[in-house]
């Protein structure tokens, strides 16, 4: 394929150029191959169309709306469609809650003193706890139990049951239109298990009421999975705050120990920063031949760790996001690939026995042909089982330096992270006042959430996602990025205050004025949730202007995977404009297309957009914008 279906960036695109000259498998070569004839994104049209169904042994069957050609057991090309996204939005709540488990486990064992975790952030606790009318004049530790067991309490309410959570939570006219609409949730694992048990063959195969249902279980994901594990995860180590964080591949230097945490969970991400802080094994490092230990971060664990660790000698930088996962490890310089739940590929083993490092499954979620050895995250032994990893990495070194030949050169960038709805309230002087001046006055036209993975569909690894919000902010639209979607942001340059040079003269004026970049690092995709309870507090501070009546937008320009889906289903829920690049595989179910990009505006107020270009893509988000700023005459 060309360079430009590579990557955006050239540290990768070098690296491939390596791995492909070297016939070794990697994720571009494999896309390529899954094309029919020469065209490698073209495939099935069934597939394609979402209109194709294994679940029976009747199948599989295909569907074709315009014919009325059903399935066997009569279910139409709408609801075949319907019912799989749904079936795809439980495989993302069900990874998105199993991080909030994770989370509220390891808070737990920390109030219980059976961690080598603290309690960092007391006023976030107490407010998040306040906020679901718990009674916060307690000793911390136990107010800490206390909301563990208010949480969990929640998740296991029957779907007939309305989740408390999300009832203290939610904004008053979201509640009302989602009851109004019967997509009210109850607990989570409730909604998990309406969803899945409708899926069944002959059971519902109607298109709408399985949409409702996938907004439901969005609701309960959004505010009892995203919000509270981020939450929590503030509390136990700390709340995201503006810094500098170098990225890019040349983070990694093949002269130390490089351990590298990778997935989605951060905690023995941070049990490695804070034990490999300790002088005594960095000595251990340095009897070793190297210049010391350093903790890399990637994907979406290392988000959680630069948006609120700040960079030194051992935690050093990030990386990138998951498409590139081969190329970090092929640049010769890894000695522990940690890997927790999500984000790791299949094939890592053939490049540890190739690259010379060593890959550990951290999280019952994960395993690996051919790999035995693992390591399952528990919080009471965190602190043994980081000095275990850290061991693995010094005795990793030895081997690796003689062995394999590391590629030197590669560059090294830099972007502002950490930004939080707390920290962007502080950097505002307080409160937020001087961003909603910014949006009346029209500096600031109105405010992108950029929620995106990155994927190799009809264009390379981040190339229309850094083409979405350069758009974006030429048109004075301020984007706040989260995801994967954020470190395509961070490596391209676009979260450093440099960047404000693209952007249009007003939202150049705002960046200048309060030392920002014109794209606001933002965190993670679980971080989905913390962005619509800001989007609340922006409508409360106008005056209780409703969601859908914002000029914002929820972007997507190169969702991915399942836990993309389920948050792509939530913006409509929640009210959104919501652009989604490439094109769902819906095109085979002209009914839920119409549903999701026209009827469902009068339904919830959400509305599904797609555009392949990307300055049509951010022509129509800003069309959204102004209408948005007609009706609020601004």
């Amino acid at each position: 394929m060309e360079d430009i279906r590579i990557s955006h960036h050239e540290s990768v695109k070098r690296v491939y150029r390596q791995l492909h000259e070297m016939g070794l498998s990697n994720v571009w070569d494999r896309y390529e191959a899954q094309g029919l004839g020469t065209d490698p994104d073209q495939r099935c049209r069934f597939c394609m169309g979402g209109v194709r169904c294994d679940f029976c042994s009747n199948g599989p069957c295909r569907a074709d709306a315009e014919k009325d050609k059903r399935g066997v057991c009569g279910i139409s090309a709408d609801g075949m469609a319907m019912r799989m996204m749904l079936l795809r939005n439980v495989m993302g709540a069900a990874t998105y809650h199993y991080h909030c488990e994770q989370t509220i486990r390891t808070l737990r064992e920390t109030a219980l003193g059976s961690s080598p975790f603290r309690i960092a952030d007391l006023a976030k606790l107490k407010h998040f706890a306040a906020r679901l009318g718990l009674n916060t004049a307690v000793p911390a530790d136990e107010l800490a139990l206390d909301l563990c067991a208010f949480l969990e309490e929640d998740f296991a309410r029957k779907s007939h049951e309305e989740s408390l959570i999300v009832d203290l939570l939610a904004p008053a006219e979201r509640k009302k239109v989602w009851r109004n609409l019967g997509i009210f949730p109850g607990g989570i694992y409730g909604e998990m298990m309406l969803a899945t048990g409708s899926s069944l063959t002959n059971v519902d195969g109607y298109f709408v009421s399985l949409a409702k249902k996938a907004m439901r279980l969005s609701i309960a994901m959004a505010y009892q999975s995203q919000l509270v594990l981020e939450s929590l995860q503030d509390v136990l180590f700390g709340t995201p705050r503006p810094h500098w964080m170098r990225v890019d591949l040349g983070v990694l230097d093949p002269d130390y120990v490089n351990i590298l945490p990778n997935g989605h969970e951060p905690f023995l991400g941070f049990a490695l920063v804070d034990l490999a802080r300790n002088p005594e094994w960095q000595e251990r490092a340095h009897e070793a031949g190297a210049k010391g230990i350093r903790v890399i971060a990637n994907i979406e664990t290392g988000q959680e760790m630069v948006q609120r660790l700040k960079m030194d000698e051992v935690f050093w930088g990030y990386t990138g996001n998951w498409i590139m996962q081969e190329a970090v490890l092929a640049t010769g310089a890894v000695d522990v690939f940690v890997a927790d739940m999500n984000c790791s590929l299949p094939l890592d083993p053939v490049y540890a026995e190739r690259f010379g490092f060593t890959i550990v499954p951290v999280s019952d979620l994960v395993a690996f042909e051919g790999v035995s050895d693992r390591m399952d995250y528990d919080p009471r032994s965190a602190r043994e089982q980081a000095a275990a990893l850290l061991e693995m990495g010094i005795a990793n070194f030895r081997e690796r330096r003689e062995r394999v030949t590391p590629i030197a050169g590669l560059p090294v960038g830099k972007a502002v992270v950490g930004f939080s709805p707390e920290s962007i309230t502080a950097a505002l002087g307080g409160s937020l006042g001087p961003l909603l001046d910014a949006i009346k006055e029209g500096s600031i036209r109105g405010v992108a959430g950029l929620v995106s993975c990155t994927t190799l569909r009809d264009s390379g690894q981040d190339v229309h996602s850094v083409a979405v919000a350069e758009e974006l902010i030429k048109r004075d639209i301020l984007v706040l990025s989260l995801g994967c979607g954020n470190a395509a942001m961070q490596v391209a340059g676009l979260c450093n205050l440099d960047a404000a040079a693209k952007a249009g003269p007003g939202l150049k004026k705002v960046c200048a004025a309060i030392g920002v970049p014109p794209v606001l690092s933002f965190g993670t995709c679980t971080d989905t949730g913390r962005l619509a309870d800001l989007i609340a507090a922006v409508g409360e501070a106008l005056g209780g202007v409703a969601v859908p009546d914002l000029p914002v937008a929820a972007v997507a320009p190169e969702y991915m995977e399942q836990k993309a889906t389920i948050d792509a289903i939530f913006a409509l829920a929640y009210g959104l404009y919501t652009y989604v690049n490439p094109v769902p595989t819906v095109t085979g179910a002209p009914s839920l297309v119409r549903l999701l990009t026209q009827e469902l505006k009068g339904i919830t107020g959400g509305v599904l957009a797609l555009e392949t270009d990307p300055a049509a893509a951010a022509e129509g988000i800003l069309a959204h914008i102004e209408e948005k700023r007609t009706g609020l005459g601004i």
